[in-house]
């Protein structure tokens, strides 16, 4: 094929137009007249349908007993002829679509009609002979323009139809690409809230690491890491007389072992945060070893419903920690751990750094958040622009298709100046 002709999309409507004027315009002159000639066999079928509505009305009125009931028959149908001839409306301005809308509107008066024939005449006979066969004559002649119109449109027509589809893919092009061109800038605009979001972000971050490292905070921060460590080890060192500690709890409640309400209240303290327990007692944790010394007395009582394994591992905790102080050096860490952290927590300085360090996190947390959504419209805006970019391509195809359909030209549509 030749070297293909271009066309830009905004000259395309007009340049098709040119190309098929002489192809078109005598199928648009036919498709008139049909038009017009089936208004004119409608208004014949109705004429006739009046004169049979006239007559049958004229001869009601004489009130001959012989005829009444003929003429109310006649009269009946006419009027239904009437009814569905009247709701045909033929179209002025038209296009393939609204042709076959029409033609098929005509078949189904056509069939109402037959059959409003077939149900009545027999009915009607033997009288307004006359004036049914004109009726029957305009019947046939409707039926004869409803055969040419759909002839017409199956066979002659499709060409102006092809026509039609291709300014109908025209519009739609015209309408995709507008559609990607708002897309675009749309993401354009999304993307620079996006960069400028990252650049915010890595400001807020900057700022919280320069808050963080200043000396009260820095501070707080290793202490509140001590602090932990430190919560480990009291955990570790009484790791198997948690359990121990549950039964005394459990046997003080129910009266079978005496324990004073300090000293229950501080078991409950080492069940529920150790090392505010121990930091918290008295040098050399006095409250702790009265109740290890009723907890191996219980032990030794059997009144303890342990394992074996369970019971000597409490007991030999037990003995460390009454007779060896093994909890002495970790107890002074802790305690000078808490009282520093308390002594920074009440300093006015860290309360300012803190509310500073919270209202950088605050906005770091909404700006991530914005962050993310904005990333996921992107996202779904470039997904979009793909399906539109593809749609574009599928029009641009089927309209070039069109034209070497219609003109046998090798066409390029250009959707760009």
């Amino acid at each position: 094929m030749s070297q293909p002709v271009q066309v830009q999309l905004k000259d395309a409507r007009d340049w098709l137009s040119r190309e098929t004027r002489l192809l078109i315009d005598p199928l648009k002159d036919k498709a008139t007249n049909l038009l017009n000639e089936a208004k004119d066999r409608i208004d014949d079928a109705v004429q006739s349908g009046y004169r049979i509505l006239e007559k049958s009305q004229a001869e009601m009125d004489k009130n001959n007993p012989k005829t009444y009931r003929f003429s109310r028959n006649a009269n009946k149908f006419a009027e239904n002829v009437s009814q569905t001839l009247q709701g045909i409306t033929v179209p002025e301005a038209f296009n393939y679509e609204k042709l076959l809308a029409f033609c098929a509107e005509l078949e189904k008066a056509y069939a109402s009609l037959d059959q409003l024939r077939r149900g009545a005449y027999p009915y009607i006979s033997p009288y307004f002979i006359f004036d049914r066969r004109r009726l029957d004559v305009s019947y046939t002649r409707l039926a004869g323009i409803i055969k040419e119109l759909r002839n017409f449109l199956t066979t002659k027509y499709a060409k102006a139809k092809t026509v039609e589809d291709a300014h109908s893919i025209i519009d739609r092009l015209v309408s995709t690409l507008s559609r990607v061109e708002e897309n675009k800038q749309n993401l354009g605009l999304s993307e620079e809230r996006k960069s400028a979001l990252e650049k915010q972000i890595v400001d807020i971050k900057h700022e919280i690491e320069q808050v963080e490292t200043r000396g009260e905070l820095k501070e707080l921060v290793w202490l509140n890491q001590k602090i932990q460590e430190l919560g480990e080890n009291v955990k570790h060192n009484l790791r198997y007389l948690q359990k121990p500690f549950y039964k005394l709890q459990s046997l003080t409640r129910t009266g079978e072992i005496a324990v004073p309400v300090d000293e229950m209240n501080k078991l409950g303290d080492y069940l529920s945060n150790p090392f505010l327990a121990l930091a918290t007692e008295d040098d050399g944790y006095s409250t702790l070893k009265n109740i290890l010394k009723k907890l191996d007395s219980a032990i030794t009582q059997n009144q303890l419903k342990l394992k074996s394994t369970r019971l000597r591992k409490a007991q030999d905790q037990i003995n460390s920690i009454l007779s060896k102080d093994s909890l002495g050096h970790l107890q002074r860490e802790s305690q000078e751990a808490l009282t520093r952290r308390n002594q920074l927590l009440d300093s006015e300085d860290t309360r300012n750094l803190q509310n500073q360090l919270t209202q950088l996190q605050n906005q770091l947390g909404d700006l991530q958040k914005e962050e993310e959504l904005v990333s996921s419209r992107n996202k779904a805006l470039r997904d979009e622009q793909a399906k539109l970019q593809e749609r574009t391509e599928h029009l641009k195809r089927e309209l070039e298709k069109n034209i070497v359909q219609l003109t046998n030209k090798n066409v390029q549509i250009t959707l760009t100046q």
